[in-house]
């Protein structure tokens, strides 16, 4: 497989699973997360499923989650969306997902309000 498939499928993957965490499905992290995932955001705890609690009681949980922009390669998939919580002001975020033979390994993210 050439680093362009694979590119495309991790980026493929994370559309996949964006979509359907978007739409209300939690689990879907359970399968598209290795179980040693680490987050690299403040405050966020190692492993996956004590991160999956964690993003289950955050707002992103309830928010509507409008994809900007997704970038990939053979490592990497980067995503712009704007969260819309249902309480509070809109954020700009970048989430950037590392994968290793098919599932996310390790997340960085940066993310700012949104002017009102």
């Amino acid at each position: 497989m050439t680093d362009i498939d694979v590119a495309e499928e991790n980026k493929r993957r994370f559309l996949d699973a964006f979509g359907r965490f978007a739409a209300g499905e939690v689990e879907v992290l359970r399968e598209i997360l290795r179980e040693d995932f680490l987050s690299h955001s403040p405050g966020a705890p190692a492993g996956r499923d004590a991160w999956i609690e964690f993003i289950v009681d955050s707002p992103i949980a309830t928010a509507q989650l409008d994809l900007q922009h997704v970038i990939a390669d053979d490592q990497f998939v980067v995503a712009h969306y704007t969260l819309i919580p249902a309480e509070g002001p809109s954020e700009a975020v970048v989430d950037i997902w590392r994968f290793e033979d098919g599932l996310i390994v390790e997340h960085w993210d940066v993310s700012r309000p949104l002017p009102s």
